[in-house]
């Protein structure tokens, strides 16, 4: 069983609010700063998916970006959604019961993993609000690390299937789009490109 603070749930779903489920960008100069920030990450990292970061931006209302500021905001609160719903998916699978011991046990140890990285996310997000990106960037890369751990969990016994791997990639990419941007919005602190619509 997970274990979370109430302040840190009460966040979570405080930042889940501000994400309609269908709310789609339209306004150009918006655009430009997404596809402009995702190309920056895409040449800084060849993990880095341009594409699923263009996709996965552009499903925000656009009254939540103004600058780069609001779309790291933003990216957080995806990389928080994820993470939440996958631990219902976890919990799903391990009360299906139908997968062996070993992967059961596996499903508990990402259960754990993905309870903390909701916490460290929720952390994540007061950093970068407080301007502590150092603090936030090393919370960000322990998510992606924890997706990682994950995903070790099933392949140390070959031939065992991986239940979570589009979640844990997912929440991988979500993670590297937010600390891209959190090291982008922390070498031009003043200069913050504007967007207006």
């Amino acid at each position: 069983m997970w274990h979370c603070s109430f302040f840190s749930l009460s966040l979570c779903c405080l930042f889940l609010l501000f994400i309609p489920t269908h709310c789609y960008l339209s306004s150009p100069p918006v655009v430009d700063l997404i596809n402009s920030t995702c190309k920056k990450c895409s040449d800084e990292s060849a993990d880095f998916n341009y594409n699923f970061c263009v996709s996965s931006l552009q499903v925000i209302p656009v009254t939540h970006v103004t600058n780069l500021q609001g779309i790291g905001i933003i990216a957080m609160e995806l990389s928080l959604e994820n993470a939440t719903n996958t631990i219902s998916t976890i919990e799903k699978l391990l009360n299906s019961k139908e997968f062996d011991p070993f992967a059961m046990d596996s499903l508990r140890d990402c259960l754990e993993l993905y309870a903390d990285a909701i916490a460290m996310l929720v952390d994540a997000f007061g950093a970068f609000l407080s301007k502590h990106f150092n603090t936030a960037n090393v919370l960000m890369r322990t998510v992606m690390d924890a997706t990682s751990t994950c995903d070790e969990e099933f392949t140390e016994k070959k031939g065992e299937l991986a239940p979570l791997a589009k979640e844990n990639y997912n929440l991988y990419q979500l993670s590297d789009i937010s600390w891209c941007i959190i090291k982008q919005v922390s070498s031009v602190p003043s200069d913050l490109p504007n967007v207006s619509s």
